[in-house]
Parts: structure tokens; sequence; C-alpha cells
């Protein structure tokens, strides 16, 4: 139960006493408990959720990763405009701001 509040452990200990009393065994009691309390958190924003916080598998294509994970990078990258961008238009940014990088700029 990292850092979580008296109302989590309150909440985690009715959900596995609940799932115990309808014949659930008391390990499946506790992973059931754990689930709900932790996704009860995520869903108030206490805690972050992989799908905000991934950029994806860095081994995947950019065109095999979501939506959400492109828009994450692109975050990352600083690219403008990012919330209105389609997915292939997320594809094309990244690519262009990797092309851009440090050194790839054009002077003479």
């Amino acid at each position: 139960m990292p850092s979580w509040s008296d109302k989590d452990r309150r909440q985690y200990e009715h959900v596995k006493e609940s799932a115990a009393e309808r014949g659930v065994s008391e390990k499946r009691a506790k992973e059931m408990a754990g689930r709900t309390v932790n996704k009860q958190r995520r869903q108030e924003g206490r805690t972050p959720s992989a799908r905000t916080q991934g950029t994806g598998n860095p081994r995947l294509r950019l065109e095999q990763r979501s939506r959400q994970e492109l828009y994450n990078r692109a975050r990352e990258l600083g690219i403008v405009g990012r919330s209105r961008m389609s997915k292939h238009e997320l594809t094309v940014a990244i690519r262009n701001a990797r092309c851009r990088g440090p050194g790839a700029g054009g002077g003479a």
C-alpha cells in the first residue's frame, strides 16, 4: 500500500472483506481490492497511468504506436499544435523534429 491515504486503506479493507464474504480466496480478494483502489486513484488523478505517461516501445515504428503514445512523444519534443494533430500528422511532426535535432539546422 505505497503512499495510500487513510481513505484508500479503508476502501481496500472494505473491498477485500466484501470479496471474502462472497467466497473469493484471500489472495484474489487482495488483488481485487488493490486494483480497485489504484483504479480510483488513477481516475482522481492522484497517480499517473501508463496511458498518460508512456511514449511506447522505442523498438516499434512510429506507425505502430497509439496516437496517445505519439502525442506524449510530441510533448517531450516540444512540438507545437500537437493536440489538434491526427496520428499521421504526429508521426510526420516527430520525424521532422528528429531531423532538425541539435546541429541539423541549416546555416551557412
